[in-house]
């Protein structure tokens, strides 16, 4: 049944990927919709755009929270303990990836996944620590950190490798043009190279790319996290969480370090950007935790237990509600706008 999951849950994100790697970098996969908030003296309305770049990371959010469910619920970890240390854990995250963004790239009206992994890198294993020993106090049950902190870290590294699907359809977090790279690398990507076709796209506005031939450096975020998420997810289903919870944090970490190498978009001023400088600190921080947070058993693993989990109308109301919190918190456009008018089709009257 381990098998059968993982083998499934590949076959869906390969059918996914194909599917977007053609279509995102396309004008029309970026905007979802525009709302009229103001109408203008001649008549027409000023708009709120809604984007994909919400749609496509409100639904790693939730891909994510899934998965740790799924995991947990698997080797019977309270599905309520699981709900607290996920409501805490995304009240700090969510909140960083705007806040670190401003602090790291002076800019308001932006969002980084980045910060807010840093964020939760940091405090997730005093959150696991925090909520055993409450559990331990309150109920007399163990929630045993190292599994938490396994699905956790396998949970955000899908998460954050369906995030990079936001990326392909805003046009952001974008590779170095294929003509600027080693002759290699352009023999390499002459076939499989992203093309971006859209003004309000952020790499037409910040630096005139659309149009040419980028280094997909986005798919390939998205195809090595998602296989490190798939062996993570073996890995914690055989007992090994220990492996689970380094393989998949070392390489979103190492990965962030050195693929940012390899984009175009401004990263700062220095040569070493200070989110990469957080992804090299993250990795030595989680090699640390290993010898600090006390060890697990392997459990007796049910990935339909887990799978159950989510067929609950309370929890598919709280996947629902998350997806609809983050969307409206990324989704609403701040970089571009809308103006529009509306009419009367007197031919259908």
């Amino acid at each position: 049944m381990n098998e059968l999951f993982v083998l499934s849950l590949a076959m869906v994100l390969t059918f996914v990927f194909r599917w977007a790697f053609r279509t995102l970098p396309r004008e029309n996969w970026q905007i979802i919709a525009a709302m009229p908030r103001d109408k203008l003296g001649t008549g027409e309305w000023r708009g709120e755009n809604l984007t994909y770049y919400g749609f496509f990371t409100a639904g790693a959010y939730l891909f994510a929270v899934a998965t740790v469910f799924i995991l947990l619920g698997a080797i019977s970890v309270s599905a309520t303990a699981i709900f607290i240390i996920v409501v805490i854990l995304l009240g700090f995250c969510i909140p960083c990836s705007s806040l670190i963004a401003r602090l790291v790239e002076k800019k308001k009206h932006t969002f980084s996944v980045g910060g807010a992994s840093f964020a939760g890198i940091l405090l997730t294993p005093w959150i696991a620590m925090i909520a055993d020993a409450v559990m331990i106090r309150w109920t007399g049950m163990r929630i045993p950190a190292m599994p938490v902190l396994a699905a956790i870290s396998v949970g955000y590294c899908f998460g954050e490798g369906l995030g990079r699907l936001a990326c392909i359809s805003f046009g952001c977090c974008y590779g170095k043009p294929l003509k600027d790279c080693p002759e290699r690398v352009r023999r390499m990507f002459e076939k499989r190279h992203f093309v971006f076709y859209g003004k309000t796209k952020k790499i037409a506005y910040a630096h005139s790319l659309d149009g040419e031939k980028i280094f997909p450096v986005q798919a390939i975020t998205i195809v090595l996290y998602s296989i490190s998420g798939l062996l993570g997810v073996y890995l914690f289903l055989l007992g090994y969480y220990r492996s689970a919870y380094i393989l998949t944090l070392a390489v979103t970490q190492l990965w962030r370090f050195f693929s940012e190498f390899l984009r175009a978009d401004y990263r700062g001023e220095s040569n070493i950007s200070a989110y990469q400088k957080m992804s090299a600190l993250a990795v030595v921080y989680a090699i640390c935790m290993l010898f600090i947070l006390p060890g697990a058993l392997p459990q007796q693993t049910d990935v339909l237990r887990g799978l159950g989990y989510l067929w609950n109308p309370a929890m598919i109301l709280l996947l629902q509600g998350l997806w609809a919190a983050i969307f409206l918190h990324t989704g609403r456009s701040r970089v571009t706008g809308a103006c529009m008018s509306f009419h009367v089709i007197r031919e259908r009257m």
